[in-house]
């Protein structure tokens, strides 16, 4: 298993902005763009769960 396959099987709980890989999985995760993700942080916190819900996305842990 390569690094970057390790990292993205962690489970992740926090949006961290200030790191490009976190943006790349969570853009991905909830198939938005990353100044939506940036707005949705912005507005709810750095919680994947109040992301979600900002982002009207379901919240699977």
């Amino acid at each position: 298993m390569t690094d970057s396959q390790d990292f993205d099987s962690k489970e992740r709980t926090q949006v961290n902005l200030g790191d490009p890989e976190d943006v790349r999985y969570w853009t991905e995760r909830f198939g938005v763009s990353e100044d939506d993700l940036r707005a949705a942080v912005e507005g709810a916190g750095p919680s994947g769960e109040a992301v979600a819900k900002r982002l009207e996305k379901t919240w699977l842990p």
